[in-house]
Formats: C-alpha cells, sequence, structure tokens
C-alpha cells in the first residue's frame, strides 16, 4: 500500500463527538483501513464530559484569607469534587474509545518449528531451531501473565551471570492512570515471514550493513548506493520512498514523511550544540572504526540466540566525531537515553539564539505552538502549565507510556522475530541448502552475495556484540518513544518556523559545515522533528536490530499514545475552561494537520 498521505486536511474534531463513539471491538483491521482509522482517532481529540470548569467565586471576593483557606476561587471541597469528577469522566471518555482486535501475522501457527517467531535466549539446536518445550513454556507465560510461569521458562544459558535476561515482558500488561490503555491501540499485522515485503525489507538490511561507513553526504556518487538503490527499486514489494518508482540515493534508508526525505539525511537537533542550563552541549559522539562489525560466525551467532553475553567487544574510534553515516547513527541508538533525543531537542527550541554562532548552533528560540494561550497575553506567560517546565515534563511523562504500549504488541501479540534471526535463516538456506520459506528477492540478491564475500557467511552482520535486545521485534521501543516525544513536541511549537542555517559534519566527522543542497532554504522545524524520529528508528534497522515496518508504525502508534495523553490533559486546564486555550495544533506523520 502507498504509505504517503492521500490528502493533508485541517480537521478540528466537534467535541460532542467524544462520548458518542461507539464501544466494540474492530473485527478486521487491514493496512489500508487500518491506516485511515489511525488518521480518525487522531482527529478525535476532546470530550464534552458535562463538565463546567469555569471558578465560581465563594465568600468574600478578592479575599486573600477566604481563598488561602478554601483553596481559590472554587474553593478547596468544591475542588476536590471537581478534581474528582474530572479523572472519573477522562477515565469515562477512554473507556468509551474503540478496542482494536490484535491481528498478527499468523506465523506462529503456521510454522511448528517457531521459525517467524522471537525465541532469543531460549534453548535453541546445533541449526537453530527454538527447543520446542521452551517454547511452550513461553507461549504459556504470555498467555497467562504470571510471574511465576515467567520465571519458569527456560533459558539457553543456564548461569544468570553469562546471559542476558527476557527484557521486562510483563511491562506490556500495567495500567497507567493517564492516557488510553494499551489494549487501545492497534498496530496491523507484522509482514509474514515468507512475504515478498519481508524479503525487502531484508534486502535492505543486508545493504545497511555494506554501506554503514559510507558518509551519509557521499551517498549521491558512491557506486554501491547507486546498486542498492537498483535492487530495492527492483524488489517485488519494498515500502520505502520512491521517485517515480524508483529507490533514489537522496531517498535510501529514509522514512515516508515529508520532512524526512528533504534535507540532509541526519536531522539538526542530532548535530547542533544543545545548550543545557549554563552549559553548551557539543553533540560529537564516541564512534566506532570501520569494519566493526559482529555475529558474522554461526558459532558466535547460535551462542547468541542462546542468550549469551558476546565475548566480542566494540573497537572505539580515538577521537570524537559527529554523526556522519550509518555506523555512528547506529551506535548513537544503541547507548542513548530513552528521551534523549527530544530532550535535546527542547532544550534547542527553547533556547534563543547566541548572536553570530550559526554553523555550531545551539538554541533557536522557535515560537511556540498557535494554540498557545499566552501568545497574545499582556501581563502573564507559561510556567507550569504551557512554559518550558510543563514541556520538558510532559515530553518525559509519554516516554514510558509509548513503551508500555509497544511491549505490548511485542508480547502479547505478534512476537516476530528479530532481523538477525531472519538473516540465521537465510544462511541455512543458501549454506546449508536447507528448504525454507524465504522469499526469492532475498535468496536471490545482490546484497546477500556481497555479504558473504566479505564475512564468509550469510548472516546479518550487527554493529552491536550482543546483537539485538531479548525482546521481539515489532514494534519498535526507540521508534514509538520516537513518535509519542516529538509528537508532543509538534504539539508544543509551531512546526512551520523555518531551520535556517541547516548543517551536516565534515568529511572526517571533525566539524560541521554548511548544508548548501537545493533545498537548505526549506527545511522547517516540524520536518527536522520527524527526521529526528525518523533517524533513531532508522538507526537501529541499520544497526541489524529492528526492521523499516517495525519504525513506521512504531512512530504511528507513538503518536497515538502521545495525542491520548494531549487529550487528557487538555481537560485539566484552567486556561481551556476559560475558553483561552482551544488546543494543541500540529501536523501528524502522515501529513494531517489536526488539533487535539
Amino acid at each position: 500500500m502507498a504509505r504517503n498521505s492521500k490528502s493533508k486536511s485541517d480537521r478540528t474534531v466537534d467535541p460532542s463527538s467524544e462520548l458518542t463513539q461507539p464501544d466494540g471491538i474492530a473485527k478486521t483491521v487491514d493496512r489500508r483501513s487500518f491506516l485511515g482509522g489511525l488518521g480518525s482517532l487522531a482527529a478525535a481529540t476532546t470530550a464534552a464530559m458535562g463538565l463546567s470548569l469555569t471558578p465560581a467565586i465563594v465568600g468574600t471576593p478578592g479575599s486573600s484569607a477566604e481563598a488561602a483557606e478554601d483553596g481559590g476561587p472554587l474553593g478547596a471541597k468544591k475542588r476536590r469534587s471537581k478534581a474528582y469528577a474530572i479523572r472519573r469522566a477522562v477515565a469515562k471518555n477512554n473507556h468509551k474509545r474503540p478496542v482494536f482486535k490484535p491481528l498478527n501475522n499468523g506465523d506462529e501457527d503456521l510454522y511448528a518449528t517457531r521459525i517467524g517467531n522471537f525465541h532469543k535466549g531460549l534453548p535453541h539446536d546445533a541449526n537453530g531451531n527454538v527447543d520446542a518445550n521452551a517454547y511452550q513454556a513461553f507461549l504459556k507465560a504470555v498467555s497467562t501473565g504470571k510471574f511465576a510461569d515467567f520465571e519458569a521458562i527456560p533459558m539457553g544459558v543456564t548461569n544468570f551471570a553469562d546471559r542476558f535476561p527476557l527484557k521486562n515482558p510483563q511491562a506490556g500488561l500495567a495500567f497507567d492512570l493517564e492516557g488510553t490503555d494499551v489494549c487501545q491501540f492497534s498496530m496491523p499485522a507484522a509482514p509474514a515471514l515468507a512475504s515478498a515485503e519481508a524479503a525487502g525489507e531484508m534486502v535492505e538490511h543486508y545493504w545497511q550493513a555494506l554501506l554503514r561507513d559510507v558518509h551519509f553526504a557521499d551517498y549521491a556518487t558512491d557506486s554501491a548506493v547507486a546498486d542498492a538503490c537498483a535492487e530495492l527499486t527492483a524488489m517485488s514489494d519494498f515500502r520505502g520512498p520512491k521517485s517515480t518508482g524508483s529507490v533514489t540515493p537522496q531517498l535510501l534508508f529514509r522514512d515516508n514523511s515529508a520532512g524526512t526525505i528533504a534535507g540532509p539525511y541526519v536531522s539538526q537537533f542530532l548535530l547542533r550544540a544543545c545548550p543545557f542550563g549554563a552549559v553548551n552541549i557539543e553533540q560529537k559522539m564516541r564512534t566506532l572504526i570501520a569494519g566493526d562489525d559482529h555475529m558474522t560466525d554461526f558459532a558466535t551467532w547460535l551462542a547468541i540466540q542462546n542468550g549469551a553475553k558476546p565475548l566480542a567487544t566494540q573497537n572505539f574510534d580515538t577521537v570524537r566525531r559527529y554523526i556522519r553515516n550509518g555506523r555512528d547513527l547506529g551506535q548513537w541508538v544503541h547507548v542513548d537515553v530513552l528521551y534523549q533525543a527530544y530532550f535535546h531537542a527542547a532544550l534547542i527550541l527553547l533556547t534563543p539564539p547566541t548572536p553570530g554562532d550559526l554553523v555550531t548552533g545551539g538554541g533557536i528560540g522557535c515560537p511556540t505552538n498557535p494554540g498557545d494561550p499566552y501568545k497574545n497575553s499582556l501581563t502573564q506567560c507559561g510556567f507550569g502549565t504551557f512554559g518550558a517546565p510543563y514541556i520538558m515534563t510532559i515530553l518525559t511523562e509519554v516516554a514510558t507510556r509509548a513503551l508500555k504500549a509497544v511491549w505490548f504488541t511485542k508480547w502479547y501479540v505478534n512476537r516476530k522475530l528479530r532481523p538477525e534471526a531472519y538473516g540465521g535463516l537465510v544462511h541455512r538456506a543458501l549454506a546449508n541448502l536447507e528448504s525454507l520459506p524465504l522469499h526469492a528477492d532475498v535468496l536471490n540478491s545482490q546484497a546477500v552475495d556481497d555479504i558473504f564475500t566479505q564475512f564468509g557467511t550469510y548472516l546479518l552482520p550487527q554493529v552491536f556484540p550482543e546483537g539485538s535486545p531479548l525482546h521481539p521485534s515489532y514494534g519498535s521501543g526507540h521508534a514509538t518513544v520516537a513518535g509519542a516525544c516529538v509528537t508532543i513536541l509538534k504539539a508544543m511549537f509551531d512546526g512551520s518556523t523555518p531551520y535556517a542555517n541547516p548543517v551536516v559534519a565534515s568529511a572526517d566527522g571533525l566539524s560541521l559545515v554548511p548544508y548548501v543542497g537545493a533545498d537548505a532554504g526549506s527545511l522547517t522545524v516540524a520536518g527536522e522533528l520527524d527526521k529526528l524520529a525518523s533517524n533513531t528508528a532508522q538507526g537501529r534497522n541499520i544497526a541489524g536490530v529492528h526492521w523499516r515496518s517495525d519504525a513506521y508504525w512504531s512512530m504511528r502508534l507513538g503518536e497515538q499514545v502521545a495525542i491520548s495523553v494531549l487529550r487528557d490533559q487538555k481537560k485539566t486546564f484552567n486556561e481551556t475552561a476559560n475558553g483561552v486555550f482551544e488546543g494543541f495544533t500540529f501536523t501528524t506523520f502522515d501529513g494531517d494537520t489536526i488539533t487535539v
């Protein structure tokens, strides 16, 4: 399906629709209808809860003693009751929102050997097939949710100190006190193991591994990049962005939204200096040496599938550099703190620019969202609401909520295999001549042959010695958090603001130089924020631990998480009660302008 939005529309939802939404479970949700449904859900914003939040003065108006005793204009007891009523009404409103039938791709039922599913950390035979009894114990645990059943899952490495544990499967069963519950978000089924789409995504992975050390700025002239574009264009079902039907160097390894395909590959928010209070943080990072790839021999690959900690370590460069290629970006998302990129972006957006500093940058002093109720105030400014403290804290609020939402679909719906496991199947099919249900597009790929020539196996080389973390692939935690946090930033700031004086890393990554592309003057804050989310998600893909579909759908899942939190919070503002604040207006990843 075409993932670009069919049309852009400005939508403000009728609040009266909120409490009349029908309950029920969607019977089927295919990818096309699901994407349309996301637009409808994103547009469904504030609820008419039958509550008036207009302050009612009690006692003597203007009496400071009376206000102190009774808790402000409303009075302490009435305010307590109003707080309770708001919380009940918001909860009731969320309860009325639809529940989608969870969808998976059916691979778990189709293949008795579970080759299409995640089982890293469990015991495997010499070929990499998971132990059937161990997988059955795993299924029992995810079906009951009992702590004891998770503890009873047999692990591939018995000594705890020598292995990695399963990464917090019970997070997907946690409840939250703000926003829509995890069971009310949904994603379409992941591409099936034998599908042409999965093959197209895997061929992209092999090219990403081959091109990790090519500077993004050199894509237009690199011959291997040209080969990658040609092969991905020829795939039966490759869903990355295309121009007139072809993958081009400008579009390679990018996402489909307008902001992500404009300008240089790396978002300005990952390059500009970050003003952090009195400190200015230069965004040079600890990079890896070229060719530092891992898990390319079968014995190491198999040990890590069993959950063993790797014996190899990463080989670091002796100097720090700006992000300039896929290996740098992959390592950035290897060790980043959950919402680090978006916290940095918020600081850059909030801080006024430094006069005369146009290259290394720092703050840009971006105007707030057009809906900011204090934009035209003569006597007030935002702080605890609509100001810097509010922006920074709501940014972090959505992060763990996004994780819980995607952990639910990871562990309890899809349980999809990681790309490294698919690479093991490719190796078994080509090196051992096993008959496995893989699409011909990946088995006949030039990139796969080039990997074998370089490494002697058909395994997918990994940036991280340990490969993927021990949780299923679909969706991506990084991408979901990125979608949620970037949505918050777009709701807080004026995304139409131009992003002036864009930069890129120099050839050696030691400095920043002006970006001089033809579109240098057309970059916007919203576009660079979308690109920031894409860089985070695609960085995990380039590292070899997630799929393109993981990134695409997870960013949209995160967007819905953020919208649900914004929708709940809007009901709590006195600015809303006074009729000054009408909602947060921003553009979604699919190009629709909505107001929450």
